[in-house]
């Protein structure tokens, strides 16, 4: 069968490129020509490890381009995957459905033969079944369209791995037909022994939110509980060591630090606490503003503890930010901590001096007003205060005797309780953590 992407951003680019290496007849589409062009030169549009090589591949191999045109997509395609963004709405916590809906529309003006339309994006629950009645109404083929959602587990960093064998499957179907599309379309992952969960649309919907919020609800917990020892002396650190040998909780998302960021989780609960309240069950997941705000507290809290380590004033002070991108692996600065900790402390006067693996470029267009250096020791030079933003293999290696002779002052704090905090101490560092005494 041939298979469409519609939308080339992070989701649509990576299904597009993986889906053509394992050997089906693959078009991506996208109304950015400058994208389109790029893609089909062989440049990925983002960093990700390993996508590049794969992209050059299906290139090669004849069994991908992409195109601006949605025409040649409908006539192209058996089963055509929506792929495009659902930012947060400006001036609300809800969904914007600008993108998917605009796609489905003029995709569906196109399809004059039975196919299956496959929505991958995020989308508040019950945007399936007006998607659906979107369809019905605008394909000159009718009711031969039909339409199944199958949500992404992408993590930023390990995208090809979790598309080309993911831990499990969804199939949001209304059909034997539509499972049986599905099926095929994914035939080279399920040979591989992938679980597949058959559902209605609505909980496939529903699937990808509950995960992220399960998992913001994770990492907000070990952070509420490094409040806690802020306040009492004890240490976040072994307590999540302690709580991760119970096999009920495990140690996966209990990393205490800085707190998540990026495009899906913020934006996500966020959306999803909206839609509750829209259906009159918000009070079900009301905790979910809590644990925004507890991530956005963590933020606030790193700022605090490194205008301690500057004796109560960073006026005038170097501060060598390490990392801008919301996660390692990534040049992601979507919401990201690192970026938002680094403006804050410049907005009070510090001279701060960022470096990040593979982010520097977004990061500089998006905050010109910071600093920025080719290296991590490059940064740190002359600098009052080492901190560490986004906990990169990169920064986790550094020695400490090696970063000792390039500062100013051996200060460091550790915004992802990345370091080994004795051999840091052990070198001459004064070293601070997020709930760590």
């Amino acid at each position: 069968m041939n298979l469409t992407v519609i939308g080339t951003g992070y989701l649509g680019a990576t299904h597009a490129i993986c889906m053509a290496v394992m050997g089906y007849d693959v078009i991506g589409v996208d109304v950015d020509a400058a994208k389109v062009e790029r893609l089909n030169s062989g440049e990925v549009p983002f960093f990700e490890p390993g996508l590049p090589e794969l992209l050059t591949k299906a290139l090669e191999s004849g069994r991908l381009r992409f195109t601006t045109s949605f025409q040649e997509a409908g006539e192209f395609g058996d089963v055509h995957f929506i792929c495009v963004g659902t930012p947060q709405r400006k001036g609300s916590e809800a969904a914007d459905m600008t993108y998917v809906d605009a796609s489905v529309t003029e995709l569906s003006k196109h399809l004059h033969r039975r196919a299956l339309v496959v929505g991958k994006s995020t989308v508040p629950v019950g945007t399936a079944a007006r998607l659906a009645e979107l369809i019905r109404t605008t394909a000159p083929a009718g009711d031969q369209v039909e339409l199944a959602w199958n949500p992404e587990f992408l993590r930023e960093g390990f995208a090809v791995d979790d598309t080309m064998k993911p831990d499990r499957m969804v199939f949001g179907v209304t059909s034997a037909w539509s499972e049986e599309q599905l099926r095929a379309a994914f035939a080279p992952v399920l040979a591989q022994g992938v679980p597949v969960k058959v559902t209605s649309l609505q909980t496939a919907e529903l699937v990808k939110v509950a995960a992220n919020s399960f998992l913001a609800t994770k990492i907000s917990y070990i952070n509420a509980m490094a409040e806690v020892c802020e306040a009492t002396g004890a240490d976040v650190h072994d307590l999540a060591e302690a709580l991760a040998y119970d096999e009920r909780i495990g140690g996966k998302f209990l990393r205490p630090g800085l707190g998540f960021g990026g495009g899906c989780l913020p934006k996500d609960i966020r959306a999803f606490a909206h839609r509750a309240e829209e259906l009159g069950v918000g009070q079900a997941v009301g905790f979910l503003r809590e644990i925004d705000g507890i991530n956005g507290r963590r933020r606030a809290r790193t700022v605090d503890l490194v205008v301690e380590l500057c004796g109560g004033d960073v006026a005038g002070k170097k501060i060598a930010a390490l990392g801008a991108a919301f996660k390692p692996n990534s040049d992601d600065i979507r919401d990201a901590p690192a970026l938002d900790v680094a403006s804050t402390l410049a907005s009070m006067g510090a001279d701060v001096h960022v470096f990040d693996p593979a982010a520097m470029e977004n990061a500089r267009k998006a905050h010109p007003e910071l600093n920025y250096g080719t290296s991590a020791l490059d940064v740190a030079r002359d600098a009052d205060v080492v901190v560490l933003l986004t906990e990169w293999t990169e920064f986790r290696e550094i020695a400490p005797e090696a970063m000792a002779e390039v500062v100013g002052a051996q200060r460091i704090f550790d915004g992802r309780h990345a370091l080994d905090s004795d051999a840091w101490r052990a070198a001459g560092w004064e070293y601070k953590a997020l709930g760590r005494p």
